[in-house]
């Protein structure tokens, strides 16, 4: 399995939910990438090299935040991957009101970088689903910056996205627990999904 950050985190904090998914019985390993500076083709193209090195012959992809949309843009620049099952959490794949907002400010533009520039403009909705089984996990817990940043966001939401934005249609599986946009990274819920899903092709409920 492969664990992929979101937008402007580093490697270990996925550390947690990797160590949660290996006493699952999983071989996790972590991708880290450059979440502002490149765009969603580079980093794709990054991906793709990480995984020809991984001696597997199923590889699992789970992606968090922007993450989501990285192991999407893989498949679209680099369809021929191994088998594996892919699950987004927290992922704006109908894009982000609260990164809208801040992108009508410079500095917040360039903060943000490349990759949500794409995404903001609707580059990944133009995409076909890659054709695997696939998981949507969405949190329900309204706390956090981007409910500073945006004050009248719509519930529900995870403190950054709302559950609308979170939603990938016509995707396989959908679920909803009661996280936080970050939190997702941290539930012992969040990691017997995963596993769940990963073993299963579902959720439990």
């Amino acid at each position: 399995m492969v664990l992929i950050h979101g937008l402007w985190l580093p490697g270990c904090c996925l550390w947690p939910l990797a160590r949660a998914l290996k006493r699952r019985g999983f071989v996790v390993k972590i991708f880290s990438y450059a979440s502002v500076s490149a765009d969603l083709h580079e980093n794709a193209a990054h991906l793709e090299r990480f995984l020809t090195k991984l001696d597997a012959a199923t590889i699992h992809l789970v992606g968090h935040s922007l993450g989501g949309i990285l192991i999407r843009a893989l498949f679209h620049y680099y369809p021929n991957q191994k088998p594996g099952r892919i699950v987004t959490l927290a992922s704006p794949h109908q894009g982000c009101r609260v990164a809208q907002n801040l992108d009508r400010y410079g500095a917040w533009r360039f903060i943000m970088g490349r990759s949500v520039a794409q995404l903001l403009a609707g580059l990944p909705q133009t995409w076909p689903l890659p054709a695997r089984a696939i998981g949507c996990l969405s949190g329900s817990r309204s706390m956090g910056t981007g409910r500073l940043l945006y004050r009248d966001l719509p519930r529900p939401n995870d403190g950054l996205l709302t559950l609308e934005e979170s939603t990938l249609e016509p995707a396989g599986a959908r679920i909803v627990l009661p996280v936080s946009h970050t939190g997702v990274l941290f539930a012992r819920a969040v990691a017997e999904q995963l596993a769940h899903f990963l073993n299963e092709g579902r959720f439990t409920s």
